[in-house]
């Protein structure tokens, strides 16, 4: 069985070539079960989650990731996400890689966030805010850098010296880059914002959207995570990743339980968009919101086009 390490899976799933993998594994039929969700307690301190996540074409390939959330680990100087990605021949159950699921899960995030962008940020984009400074967060401009001019980078997050690192590298990759100490600031100057953070407390209020941006919120997966405050979501044009979104995201319950949003009110899904069922934005005025809760499907795009890139595909 192939092993596939950190720095081999990072190299062989760049953003130019892995955002139009996503585009064609959310146009092509996919089996996504629903994940599990466990919570594990973990004694003194805040509990974890653990997902598990399969996914799979027929005749073709099948995959399943597990994930371990833990947001006390910061506290711990732990990264507060890991996970593991075993890749299997769907035609005979064949174990056939074990990738690292860690840089399967950032980049694939990061990637799909860029996916939706190229169907919903205006073409002329060149700024970008990102609200945390974590693994996924950090790879949000380079992602974007692949579908859009982006050119200007703020970041914002809770620890400024954690901004303050990611602004330097960013510096040091041709972006011209710089913390804000308000969101509300950044989003002044941004055209497109990206939320990546573990917050339970809305970032971004209605009143710092103004008319063209686009908003990407890619952090919260649970009922009790917030970004956006609910009012984001009236007079807006939302989209999600997947109709998971509508029953596990909080940024979607607030403003549904509000009476500010409908399911039926959601645009399209990235699956709509990239099989043409909907254009996206639909003109430079229009602000557009994005929800992500992550699927399986994107992990199994990213597995393969990793195994494919250091095997002859099946």
């Amino acid at each position: 069985m192939l092993v596939l390490d950190a720095d081999t899976t990072r190299s062989l799933l760049p953003f130019d070539r892995l955002v139009p993998a996503l585009r064609d594994a959310f146009a092509q039929a996919c089996e996504v079960p629903l994940r599990h969700s466990h919570t594990v307690e973990v004694p003194g301190a805040d509990s974890g989650t653990m997902l598990l996540m399969p996914a799979w074409r027929s005749g073709s390939y099948l995959g399943i990731k597990t994930v371990t959330i833990y947001p006390g680990n910061a506290a711990l100087g732990l990264p507060g996400l890991h996970s593991t990605y075993l890749l299997h021949d769907a035609r005979s159950g064949r174990p056939l890689a074990f990738v690292d699921g860690n840089e399967i899960t950032s980049r694939r995030t990061a990637a799909a966030s860029a996916l939706a962008a190229s169907y919903l940020a205006r073409a002329d984009a060149t700024s970008l805010l990102v609200l945390g400074a974590g693994r996924v967060a950090s790879l949000l401009p380079y992602a974007y850098r692949a579908i859009r001019p982006i050119k200007q980078v703020a970041v914002w997050d809770i620890d400024a010296a954690k901004a303050d690192v990611l602004v330097a590298r960013l510096q040091s990759d041709g972006f011209v880059a710089r913390r804000v100490d308000t969101v509300a600031a950044g989003c002044a100057e941004a055209d497109i914002v990206s939320a990546a953070t573990l917050s339970t407390v809305p970032l971004v209020q209605r009143a710092d959207l103004r008319d063209g941006i686009h908003l990407d919120l890619i952090g919260g997966f649970t009922p009790s995570m917030r970004e956006a405050a609910p009012e984001c979501f009236a007079g807006t044009s939302v989209f999600v990743d997947t109709s998971e979104a509508i029953a596990k995201a909080g940024d979607l319950l607030g403003p549904i339980g509000q009476g500010l949003l409908t399911a039926s009110a959601i645009r399209a899904s990235l699956t709509g968009l990239c099989r043409g069922e909907h254009r996206g934005r639909m003109d430079e005025r229009e602000i557009t919101v994005f929800k992500a809760v992550g699927t399986a499907l994107e992990d199994l795009a990213a597995a393969v086009m990793a195994y494919e890139g250091r095997t002859n595909p099946l």
